[in-house]
């Protein structure tokens, strides 16, 4: 059995991306800021990682540094897996604002992440999230503690929460959410 150790990056500099006009998936590239990594620091001294064997990490910057500061204070191996990026709020990777992103996540919020009977819409479903986070967490099913480094939308629909705050660690038992 596993458990896994669910950190949310720490705080995002979302301020290096704004001048540069990027768009979609272009936003995953912004570091974490000073305070973020203060928080990440903070979140490596907690004893529920203590003997953890691996971290895995989404391939988003924010939480690659997270996982990275993790890696270098608990000496463990990291993985990077594509798997565990970001909720996509728009599959085409061409929403060019916060607020249309904002526009998005609303709409998957008040859909419950279902498309409704009949229709498509731009963003990731809640089950399509759902088959690629446990698709990626099964795969190391074996490891007895594995830290994975992640987002907030991710996590949060994968354990029923929406309020998962910077750099909090969440211990997530596959098992325990099966019964």
């Amino acid at each position: 059995m596993t458990i896994f150790y669910l950190i949310r990056h720490g705080e995002p500099d979302w301020h290096t991306y704004k001048p540069l006009n990027l768009k979609g998936n272009g936003r995953d590239l912004v570091p974490l800021t000073a305070e973020g990594e203060r928080q990440v620091q903070a979140a490596a001294g907690d004893s529920r990682l203590k003997d953890a064997g691996l971290i895995l990490s989404s391939p988003y910057t924010r939480a690659m540094q997270t996982a990275a500061i993790l890696s270098r204070r608990l000496d463990l191996e990291l993985k990077v897996e594509y798997d565990l990026r970001e909720w996509q709020p728009d599959l085409t990777f061409e929403y060019d604002s916060e607020e249309r992103m904002r526009e998005l996540r609303d709409d998957y919020n008040r859909s419950g992440g279902a498309y409704p009977d009949g229709e498509r819409r731009l963003w990731e479903s809640r089950s399509a999230l759902l088959r690629r986070i446990n698709g990626v967490l099964e795969r190391y099913s074996d490891r007895g503690k594995v830290i994975v480094a992640g987002h907030g939308t991710l996590f949060g629909t994968l354990i029923g929460r929406a309020d998962i705050a910077l750099a909090e660690i969440v211990e997530y038992d596959p098992e325990a959410d099966a019964e």
